[in-house]
């Protein structure tokens, strides 16, 4: 990918981990600021970010870091948001644009358009993309590549602002979606919330096992159990805010995900093998449908 013009003059990032120190190497490599720079929580991971020289300037402290920036991007634990708003809009410039890469966004959104001035937009954005691992080491600026990244902008969003946050994206390699906070929470409880409760829940069984039993479960873990085992290692802070933000929406679909499984248990007991293949034969589609989607 060529070097692009520069979208905005200067971008805060607060929080560099993965997705943060990602989005900072992105911007760097393909030219889409003049200015990166980065707000961490510790002179720890201050100072590692200076050594990896993945931004132009770093603070422990959020007003300063924000001083003159034409985006900040909220990257860390959503939990913090609103203590973040809280303390940088007082020294936000005018027409600045706060956005996010939150995975949940009704309670986020009306946390912070309570506490930001009419001449500063706010444009919520979760780019569906990441690893199970985090902090700054493990960013990359590939990590958004061919991903969808949607925007949730509240009502009365000056579409300028819309506008270059989606031009940010599409930049380091995203998809574009639009749609409202409600939607986006029922979507992503089902896709990303319920299969990362189910993987903790999976490998806790797994823990909880008599330790001869424990030990051969993860000597000859299969594909599967592997698979689960990697989502189970994302970021436990990260997850306990968005399970406890979502929690409606993740209620709603875990009953409606309990149901299906009593069905299964039911079709198993009964060995109604026509059944379950048909059950299996179902499901199965869904993954062909991931895969033409280049999702997987």
């Amino acid at each position: 990918m060529k070097k692009k013009k520069i979208i905005f003059h200067k971008i805060t990032i607060i929080g560099l981990g993965l997705i943060g120190s990602s989005l900072a190497r992105a911007c760097k490599k393909w030219g889409l600021t003049s200015h990166i720079a980065g707000c961490t929580q510790t002179k720890k991971t201050l100072n590692k970010c200076m050594k990896l020289k993945i931004v132009d300037s770093v603070s422990i402290d959020p007003k300063t870091a924000v001083e003159g920036s034409d985006l900040v991007m909220l990257c860390t634990p959503i939990s913090k948001f609103s203590k973040i708003v809280n303390l940088i809009h007082p020294h936000l410039k005018k027409g600045a644009i706060i956005s996010d890469v939150g995975s949940v966004k009704q309670n986020i959104l009306k946390g912070i358009l309570a506490k930001i001035p009419k001449e500063i937009s706010f444009v919520p954005g979760h780019p569906i993309a990441g690893t199970e691992h985090s902090g700054p080491d493990h960013g990359f600026a590939e990590l958004f590549m061919g991903r969808w990244c949607i925007l949730t902008p509240p009502k009365n969003t000056a579409n300028h602002a819309v506008n270059k946050v989606a031009k940010l994206w599409r930049a380091v390699g995203m998809k574009i979606k639009i749609m409202d906070a409600r939607h986006h929470d029922s979507i992503l409880a089902l896709t990303s919330h319920l299969p990362h409760l189910i993987a903790y829940t999976i490998v806790g069984t797994a823990t909880g096992l008599q330790k001869d039993i424990k030990s051969e479960v993860f000597k000859f873990a299969a594909g599967g159990f592997r698979d689960f085992t990697r989502i189970a290692a994302s970021d436990p802070v990260m997850w306990r805010d968005i399970f406890l933000e979502n929690r409606h929406s993740i209620l709603e679909i875990l009953k409606r995900f309990n149901q299906d499984l009593t069905l299964i248990e039911k079709v198993i007991k009964k060995k109604d093998g026509e059944k379950l293949q048909k059950l299996l034969k179902k499901t199965r589609s869904i993954r062909l449908g991931v895969i033409a989607a280049k999702q997987a």
